[in-house]
């Protein structure tokens, strides 16, 4: 293994549930195939519509599952990586909702025998700024994971729910330039402004979590999903397309 991630930003990580990365994840050429193949899913899909494409796009696979990313992710969570999901994002200018403060574990709550170590890649498509909507951290908060929620409106949010009590004075918003990414612990409580900019902000999530961890394929919200062994081996006995 060859850690892309530096001690400091390794220590970060475990700190305060998140780091950048300010350097290009792929080579140039590289980088733009895949901004293709997200413009071709876009066009085909529409925004609302990009959630696991590598399902349905199998020219994905060998980017979520490329040395570049796990060499990133392998330093935070160990050598057996699974490949838990992707998702194309896609905040058009003017017109992108908000995202609510969530944690993602929240969401996922009773698919997986515990939240701790599912990392999430988030690679800028796009320029990402705060006035686009760039994502925000609270720093610290991965350490619980299940917060108490409140509604809120389904009209200008892109979830109708969100986490209560966040004080937006401790968030810290991110400025990425495409090809650059940002790394976060799935229990953080993170969230974006709407896109109130003349330009788009589109971002490519790839999410991993350490094979010690149990997928429930008998849990119903599972009933579908798939799982990649994207390196090392296999701990817990999850079923993987490619083990």
């Amino acid at each position: 293994m060859q850690s892309r991630l530096s001690d400091p930003q390794i220590a970060e990580f475990a700190q305060n549930g998140y780091t950048l990365f300010k350097q290009p994840v792929f080579e140039a050429a590289k980088f733009q195939d895949l901004k293709a193949i997200f413009e071709d899913d876009l066009a085909q899909f529409g925004d609302a519509n990009l959630d696991t494409m590598h399902f349905r796009d199998a020219r994905l696979l060998p980017f979520l599952m490329s040395d570049e990313i796990l060499d990133l992710v392998e330093p935070l969570i160990g050598p057996n990586i699974g490949l838990w999901s992707s998702h194309f994002i896609s905040k058009p200018a003017r017109t992108g909702k908000a995202t609510p403060w969530h944690e993602d574990s929240a969401y996922w709550d009773g698919r997986m025998s515990t939240m701790e170590g599912i990392v999430t890649v988030w690679l800028a498509i796009d320029r990402a700024f705060p006035e686009n909507g760039s994502m925000g951290v609270i720093p610290g908060t991965h350490a619980g994971g299940f917060s108490e929620y409140e509604r809120v409106d389904g009209k200008e949010n892109i979830f109708e729910t969100q986490v209560k009590g966040v004080n937006e004075d401790d968030a810290v918003f991110f400025t990425l330039e495409p090809n650059e990414c940002s790394l976060h612990e799935s229990r953080i409580i993170h969230g974006a402004h709407p896109n109130t900019s003349e330009f788009r902000r589109a971002g490519y999530t790839m999410r991993y979590f350490p094979t010690t961890t149990k997928f429930f394929a008998d849990n119903p919200r599972n009933a579908g999903h798939r799982l990649w062994l994207a390196r090392g081996a296999d701990i817990a006995g999850n079923p993987f397309e490619n083990a």
